[in-house]
């Protein structure tokens, strides 16, 4: 053999080792990136190749599967039952825009590709497998009272079951019908969902924090009993009205200028939401400690799975004893979802313990057996026992004789707190509506935590208040849960 086939012959055999080595990385290494990417058309269509698995709420399903037609290679597409009512909880199934939500995080179990509905065999040879299920917390009774009260308002509203930690409703408004995106060809429907300056899309209940208001005095008013500022719920303060913020000299007045709230007692500065008390109680107490007790209620949690992930509510830190005043009132850059305001109520209905809030109670493969379990009750202590009975006595006064009375439901302990959220430059925007309470049948022993956030009624801006606007859908959710 001569020298230039030698060479060419070496030359040759050197590719086949790299083609050979380059097959090798790409099977052994690369193969699951590859499998995962979302450009992979294969995945899109081993995903829509049968009937997704359902989503269900108290044993029936609000999801289902129908033939996409001709023109597609994906051969179902996701359908909804009661598609707005429940949109919030399910999320969408789209073949062209993804999933979101309860779909987006157990769409491998809907699909049938997760390794757990598979045997020893199947995960060899990659057989799809019959698809999961997944069981909600949810009871349709108290989310149709949510999203009915709702109506067409621009809100969310928040139940859960203080003792357990589910979630009973989950409804954000405006909301949209998931089948109108499932789709391949949905992009006008697509255009005008995400062009609606209203967004519809945006889970209002646990990913867009606001000002919670006054509503953020409960965790003030918890922070001065477990601190010892203040023996109890009926000690009188030391709160001038008005109260001048430190160091500044700027007033914090009261809605109510008539008001008894010059040095009232938590109780009675509950009742007629005093600023002065709350400001200067925070202002007392000092940004850390009511940081600390806002935390312990969930705030500033960046990981709060429910088990969609929960936008962190947040109390600020670096603030000057002015900013702490008004922080107090749930002002300057507190923010909070419904979800954690329910939290704080369901805490303080609970005798101080805090059950993680959830919405998932089981996932199931076809045959029904369980893939994942969420038990109820895992609970931490926020405030003592002491402080919880105390905060409920005087969210009680609230309802019965003070600015939360339409939240009354016959028959029941039902304890609240109102909020209205000044926002915008110089306050200039129409105001957030909030109310937060807890209701207890001692028939039944039955208990419910709420929160309702009012974004934009349409009211006119002296017409916005808690109890006007809030605590009306706090009161039939309420009254739905404890039936």
């Amino acid at each position: 053999m001569n020298k230039t086939i030698r060479n060419t012959s070496v030359f040759v055999l050197l590719l086949v080792l790299a083609l050979l080595g380059r097959a090798t990385w790409v099977q052994a290494y690369e193969a699951r990136a590859l499998a995962d990417d979302q450009k992979n058309r294969r995945n899109t269509i081993a995903q829509y190749a049968q009937p997704l698995g359902n989503i269900v709420v108290a044993g029936s399903p609000v999801t289902g599967s129908e033939r996409s037609g001709g023109g597609t290679d994906l051969e179902y597409r996701r359908t909804y039952t009661d598609g707005e009512l429940y949109a919030a909880v399910t999320g969408y199934s789209s073949q062209a825009y993804g999933a979101t939500q309860l779909e987006g995080i157990y769409a491998d179990v809907l699909d049938g590709t997760d390794d757990r509905l598979k045997n020893p065999l199947d995960a060899v040879t990659r057989k799809q497998q019959e698809p999961g299920t997944v069981l909600t917390t949810i009871d349709p009774a108290v989310q149709k009272a949510a999203y009915r009260a709702l109506g067409n308002k621009k809100g969310a509203a928040v139940a859960v079951d203080p003792a357990s930690g589910r979630i009973l409703a989950l409804a954000s408004t405006p909301s949209y019908d998931p089948s109108r995106i499932s789709g391949t060809n949905d992009g006008t429907a697509w255009k005008e969902l995400t062009g609606d300056a209203d967004k519809p899309l945006v889970n209002r209940a646990l990913r867009q924090p606001l000002p919670p208001g006054s509503t953020f005095k409960l965790v003030v008013a918890a922070a001065a009993l477990e601190d010892g500022l203040y023996r109890s719920v009926d000690t009188a303060t030391e709160s001038p009205d008005p109260y001048t913020l430190p160091h500044t000299r700027t007033v914090l007045r009261n809605e109510n200028a008539s008001a008894p709230c010059e040095n009232a007692t938590i109780r009675t500065a509950l009742r007629y939401s005093c600023n002065n008390v709350f400001g200067k109680m925070a202002a007392d107490l000092g940004q850390d400690k009511v940081r600390a007790m806002a935390e312990k209620f969930g705030f500033n949690d960046a990981g709060l799975d429910v088990p969609v992930r929960a936008y962190a509510s947040v109390y600020p830190s670096k603030m000057d004893p002015a900013q702490t005043a008004l922080s107090g009132i749930g002002q300057f850059d507190v923010t909070a979802t419904p979800l954690q305001m329910a939290m704080v109520s369901a805490a303080i209905a609970n005798d101080g313990l805090l059950a993680a809030p959830h919405m998932v109670s089981e996932v199931v493969d076809s045959d029904g057996d369980p893939l994942a379990s969420f038990e109820d009750g895992d609970t931490r202590r926020i405030v003592s026992s002491s402080t919880a009975g105390q905060l409920r006595s005087a969210m009680v006064t609230v309802v019965e004789r003070g600015t939360g009375t339409n939240a009354a439901v016959a028959g029941a302990e039902v304890g609240g707190k109102t909020g209205t959220a000044q926002h915008g430059e110089n306050n200039s925007k129409t105001p957030y509506a909030w109310f937060t309470s807890y209701a207890k049948d001692p028939s039944t022993g039955k208990q419910v935590a709420v929160a309702v956030m009012i974004e934009d009624s349409g009211a006119a801006r002296s017409e916005v208040s808690g109890n006007g606007l809030a605590a009306p859908v706090a009161q039939k959710m309420m009254a739905a849960a404890l039936k």
